[in-house]
């Protein structure tokens, strides 16, 4: 597998085969954060595109002071909330309760949901769904900044450095904002469940 610092200074010389090998390596997890965020699928498709043409427009100016999916995300969550913002949409799919989290189990649960159901129990796999369904719509009502963070930090795993690289904002901001969300979060869902 080649290194995405050599498909990066690739792309720079022209490489169309080292654009579309990144793409594809980062394609599928670009959009799934998109989706989380704005909550349909159409517009997380076109979003995830307008991702990938500004990253093959921009690709000169990547520094390569951060990981290259870093850099992605950056973009990509970007236009999202900059979307969200102008289109007044705060559907988002979803988080786990975030009550868990401080108990240490809410990012593993909150995996859980978006991980493979094949095999599972069908009984399972609803439940699952239906939960999965309550917290989306409790998600609607986060900030777009919170929201994004969970997603960031509690689906996609991401460390706090890499969040705080990927929204331009400080660490300290990242783990507040975290904290406020998951507790928002938290307020919400006990009043639905």
């Amino acid at each position: 597998m080649v290194d995405d610092a050599i498909l990066v200074r690739r792309c720079r010389d022209g490489d169309s085969i080292a654009v579309e090998r990144l793409i594809i390596k980062y394609q599928d997890r670009i959009f799934n954060v998109i989706l989380r965020i704005c909550g349909n699928k159409d517009d997380a498709a076109e979003l995830t595109q307008e991702t990938f043409v500004k990253f093959i427009e921009n690709i000169g100016s990547f520094a390569g002071r951060s990981a290259i999916y870093t850099w992605l995300y950056r973009i990509g969550v970007n236009l999202t909330l900059n979307y969200c913002k102008r289109r007044a949409k705060l559907p988002m799919l979803s988080l786990d309760a975030a009550a868990r989290a401080e108990a240490g189990e809410g990012a593993t649960r909150l995996k859980a949901f978006f991980a493979d159901k094949d095999g599972l129990d069908p009984a399972v796999v609803a439940q699952d769904r239906e939960i999965g369904e309550i917290v989306m719509q409790s998600l609607g009502k986060l900030d777009d900044d919170h929201r994004a963070v969970l997603v960031l930090r509690d689906i996609e795993g991401m460390a706090y450095a890499e969040i705080a690289d990927t929204l331009d904002v400080r660490l300290g901001t990242v783990k507040s904002r975290l904290s406020r969300a998951r507790g928002n979060l938290k307020e919400i869902l006990d009043m639905v469940l």
